[in-house]
């Protein structure tokens, strides 16, 4: 007779001379998914933390009781720099912050972009914080583990995993604006999940958790974190995030193979023009609808994040060349960026 197939609920084995099994350790269970998920929590769960917000009630402060609110947020310096979302701390009057091991702390607004909903805030301690490690999501390929820590619905300390469904998405920030770049995810997101980290399956985070399509399954959205990093430097250094705006939409577009070696583009992507704001400086440079834009003043831009930092407040104002592929053309264009009102 054949040997005996070895079934996965089989969860017991016989030692070499023992009549009786010995049931497997939990530990020697574990499978190499489930080690990795619980790897990348150990490194960033300590820096997650629970953001209750008070608001003052329309019409003035004597006008009933104020409003509360909660989301989630990390730390990512060990002084008390905390990302979030800037909806979650929007109109404010106070804001506290609850860390994993229970430490609470009042915060400080260090600096808010509602036109990427991020926000930074700052807790006061006496000793290091738990910090995130941020990691590069311009790096990042569909499919690979996405592991997502908050607190939906006031349910602290929540795990929820997943894979990165799609990049390059757009999203209408509740500004009005749209956030470009934006990484897709199935991990289940609930309100309170605004503003805690997406990891990937090394405990870096790839993305601030921003929204999630009402009605929807498996369609939550995040921030990449490399827009973040440029949002963290413009807030530090101004308060604010001063951009230069030229008045197009877009998003970020492969470039066929035969395109790039024709004119011997240095990047496989650029950006997809698709609508071009009536009246702007894009307008007035002869932009279009279509074009592929892949360069800023000698600068690289393989797409729609690359546009918006290079796009920073150096360029307001100034003779700018940007240049484009359209049909079997290359162009180069002259446009003068303004300040993003």
């Amino acid at each position: 007779m054949g040997r005996r197939p070895q079934f996965i609920d089989d969860l017991t084995r016989t030692p070499s001379g023992a009549g009786d099994p010995t049931p497997l350790g939990d530990d020697a269970l574990l499978d190499a998914y489930s080690r990795t998920v619980i790897g990348a929590l150990e490194r960033v769960q300590p820096s997650v933390a629970y953001v209750a917000v008070e608001r003052q009630p329309a019409g003035g402060a004597n006008r009933g009781a104020p409003r509360g609110g909660s989301g989630s947020g990390f730390l990512f310096t060990p002084d008390g720099y905390m990302l979030t979302n800037s909806h979650v701390i929007h109109g404010a009057a106070h804001i506290g912050v609850t860390l994993a091991d229970g430490s609470q702390y009042e915060a400080s607004v260090v600096g808010d972009d509602p036109n990427t909903d991020l926000a930074v805030l700052r807790i006061g301690s006496a000793e290091a914080l738990p910090h995130v490690e941020l990691g590069e999501s311009g790096k990042l390929r569909v499919g690979q583990i996405a592991i997502a820590v908050g607190n939906p619905l006031g349910l602290t300390q929540t795990v929820t995993t997943g894979v990165v469904s799609a990049l390059g998405r757009s999203l209408r920030s509740y500004s009005g604006r749209m956030i470009y770049d934006v990484i897709q995810t199935d991990a289940a997101l609930n309100p309170g999940n605004s503003g805690g980290p997406l990891v990937n399956s090394a405990g870096q985070v790839i993305g601030v958790n921003t929204a999630i399509i009402p009605g929807a399954q498996a369609l939550s959205f995040a921030t990449a974190i490399d827009t973040a990093k440029w949002v963290v430097m413009q807030l530090f250094a101004h308060g604010r995030v001063r951009r230069a705006y030229i008045g197009i939409a877009g998003t970020t577009t492969p470039i066929p193979r035969k395109v790039q070696r024709f004119f011997e583009l240095p990047a496989a992507t650029g950006v997809h023009v698709m609508e071009i704001v009536g009246g702007s400086p894009a307008a007035a440079a002869g932009l279009r609808a279509g074009d592929t834009l892949v360069a800023v003043d000698s600068v690289t831009v393989d797409g729609i994040d690359a546009l918006q930092r290079v796009m920073d407040a150096s360029r307001v104002g100034k003779d700018v060349e940007v240049v484009v592929i359209r049909r079997t053309q290359r162009l180069a264009l002259r446009v003068v960026p303004v300040e993003q009102g």
